[in-house]
This record gives C-alpha cells, sequence and structure tokens, in this order.
C-alpha cells in the first residue's frame, strides 16, 4: 500500500510552535524597526527644512533691513539741492546792506579796494570762475566776476567752520556765486555783490537769503548776464 504524502498545511502546522513564535515577533520587531526609521528619518528631514526656511526669513528680513538703512541714510545724509533763486531783484531794501559807488575797468596787478571784501572796481580782465573755494581767492578776478552778476560769499575761517560752514553752503545756488575764506575779515560773514554788501554774524541769518532774492545775477551790474565760467580756476577749488 502507497503511503500519502504531507500536505502544504501540514508542513507550515509543523516544526517548534515556540520558535515560530519567536521567528513571527522578531519579523515584527524588524519591520517596527524599519517603520520607527523612516519616521526619525522623514522628522528629520522636515526638522532641516524648517531649519533652512528660518535660514532665509532671517537673512531676508536682515536684507531688508539693510537696504531700508541705506535707503534712509541715502536721504538723510544727502546733501541738500542748491537753492533756486529768481534773477534779479524787485528794490526790496534789506537791514544791513550796505550801497556803494564804484567805477569798473581792467588794470594789471593788485588793487587797493575801499572795500573788505572789495563789492566793486577795478578789476583783472579775467574773471574768477565761479565755485566753491577752501582756500583765498584773488580780489581782483573775484570782482570780475561780481561785474558778472555773480554773489560772492565770504567768512572768516577763525569763526566758521564745520556745520556753520556746511549751513552757510546750503543758501547757495548752483551758479553765479563765489564761496571763499576771507583772512582778516571783520564779520564771520560777508555776502557781496556789485556795489552791495551784507555782513552777519551766523549762517543761520534769513538775510542771507533775502540778498540773493534781491541781488543774485542782479540787472544792475556792469555786465549783467555774462559767463561765470571758463576762465580762472583759482587754487582750492572744489
Amino acid at each position: 500500500m502507497t503511503a500519502t504524502p504531507p500536505s502544504p498545511s501540514d508542513k507550515r502546522a509543523s516544526g517548534n510552535p515556540a520558535k515560530q513564535a519567536e521567528i513571527n515577533l522578531t519579523v515584527k520587531q524588524q519591520r517596527e524597526q524599519k517603520r520607527q526609521e523612516k519616521l526619525a528619518e522623514y522628522q528629520r528631514q522636515l526638522a532641516k527644512r524648517r531649519r533652512s526656511k528660518l535660514v532665509w526669513w532671517v537673512v531676508g528680513i536682515t536684507a531688508a533691513v539693510v537696504i531700508i538703512g541705506l535707503i534712509v541714510a541715502s536721504i538723510v545724509f544727502a546733501p541738500a539741492p542748491p537753492k533756486a533763486y529768481t534773477p534779479g531783484g524787485e528794490g526790496v531794501e534789506i537791514e544791513g546792506v550796505e550801497t556803494f559807488e564804484n567805477a569798473t575797468q581792467h588794470v594789471e596787478g593788485t588793487v587797493d579796494y575801499e572795500q573788505t571784501p572789495p563789492a566793486g572796481g577795478p578789476h583783472n580782465a579775467v574773471w574768477l570762475n565761479c565755485g566753491l573755494y577752501d582756500q583765498p581767492v584773488p580780489n581782483e578776478n573775484a570782482v570780475h566776476s561780481l561785474e558778472h552778476g555773480a554773489v560772492w560769499v565770504t567768512y572768516n575761517p577763525d569763526d566758521i567752520a564745520g556745520d556753520d560752514l556746511a549751513t552757510l553752503e546750503s543758501h547757495l545756488p548752483s551758479t553765479y556765486v563765489v564761496l571763499s575764506p576771507y583772512e582778516g575779515l571783520d564779520a564771520p560773514i560777508a555776502v557781496t555783490n556789485w556795489n552791495h554788501q551784507l555782513k552777519v554774524d551766523s549762517p543761520d541769518d534769513e538775510r542771507i537769503e533775502q540778498f540773493f532774492e534781491e541781488y543774485w545775477r542782479s540787472a544792475d551790474v556792469p555786465e549783467p548776464g555774462a559767463s561765470c565760467s571758463g576762465a580762472l580756476d583759482a587754487p582750492g577749488q572744489r
């Protein structure tokens, strides 16, 4: 008689039950360990992305603050634009303005002027280019610029410097003006055009701008509208 072979179910059921339970538990532990490892890796990647986003937020906010700071600084510390005045005046009387009568002629050499600084008179045939100077300029050339309608602003360097000088410069137009120190000046500031002069103690004096409104590029000069450039650049021009 032929024996019947065991079925697959008989094979699965065979063996040591304790050993089989240990094997099943080990498989579960391995699966749980792998699941925990995947979860931990996901959490690490998530935390890394969050840190990366935080870093970029901080960098972006910092950059924005820096840019805003630079914009504000450029506005706050930017030099004030030149003042705008209307050429000529309306005959307004300004307290403290002295009026003179000076003849005009071209001469060579130095001139002994009646006013200090000079407010007209004989002068060099070459005019001084208008602009800002940090050294004294030749009287004879500066007077020629007055003849063309420029205003000459002089200051005593012993009295005016630093913030005071910056304030004085803030009153000046962009053209037809000469600014220069004047050694031995008997007032902190003198503002001069042809045959008119105002001396003040402070760059905040409102009469400085009033003087420009009345006398800057005046038609009552010997050569109104003549050039204030293309001639002599004295030492110290800025």
